[in-house]
């Protein structure tokens, strides 16, 4: 195969799954509660790492100009976003970060899971229950019981999480706190996946911080995902002509040379 084709269409491929990330952030960037997905690439391990032959010495001047890029892990920035002021008594802010509400989601068996959000967006369901805006999921209590509040009265929740309606307690926010967000798995719904192989992978939190009124926007900040995505689109076209421009090089070479 030809070397430069093989780099160049690498080159293309690689950059076209950065665009894909920078697309969904930059299309996320009014989303409450969204984490900006962070895409990589990596170089290519020589052939004798990827066909485990062990150490060879080479001499090869392919061999030691590497096999172009691959995409990489992607991963999610888990920093906390702007806080917006909406008043209403429904919506809920973290202000620590690396702490999340835990809500109940149902698996394609029926099951019922925890999994978490920093989506504060939440409403009283048809049966009273404390639910997510975004899919009608039940907001976990103590326990990871779902909290039902009664069908009417003011609704205040305080900084650590007690919910309290006409002065009266109904509940207590699960406020969860994991080990390490890199192992949260990105689900739809502004909701996050734990680990189901890593024991006490949540853990109190050190702080609990509620703020009553106030969404957590989301962390995209567009000029610069703009910027990111003009960038990669840039050099996903610069490959894709480099491809051109190998063929028509190989095109020469085929029905020129081979009449000398």
């Amino acid at each position: 195969m030809n070397y430069g084709l093989y780099l160049s269409a690498s080159g293309v491929l690689s950059n076209t799954y950065r665009q894909d990330v920078f697309a969904n952030n930059l299309a996320n960037a009014q989303t409450v509660g969204f984490k900006v997905d962070v895409p990589s690439i990596k170089q290519r391990d020589p052939e004798s790492i990827e066909d485990d032959l062990g150490y060879m010495v080479s001499k090869d001047m392919l061999d030691r100009l590497g096999g172009g890029v691959l995409a990489g892990t992607q991963w999610t920035a888990h920093d906390r976003a702007q806080f917006k002021q909406t008043d209403n008594p429904f919506d809920l802010a973290l202000d620590a970060e690396q702490t999340y509400f835990a809500v109940q989601v149902p698996d394609k068996q029926g099951n019922m899971n925890v999994e978490l959000t920093r989506d504060g967006r939440f409403t009283r369901d048809s049966q009273g229950f404390l639910a997510t805006i975004t899919g009608g999921h039940k907001v976990l209590g103590v326990g990871d019981e779902p909290i039902q509040l009664p069908a009417d009265g003011d609704v205040v929740v305080q900084n650590d999480g007690l919910i309290l309606v006409n002065g009266e307690e109904v509940g207590r926010l699960q406020v969860t706190g994991v080990q390490d967000a890199n192992k949260l798995t990105k689900r739809g719904q502004n909701l996050f996946a734990m680990p189901s192989d890593i024991e006490d992978f949540r853990q109190l939190p050190d702080r609990v911080a509620i703020l009553q009124g106030f969404t957590e926007q989301s962390s995209v900040d567009p000029i610069k995902t703009l910027m990111q995505l003009t960038e990669a689109t840039k050099t996903a076209n610069g490959n894709a002509n480099m491809i051109k421009y190998q063929d028509q090089l190989i095109d020469r070479a085929v029905n020129t040379l081979g009449r000398v």
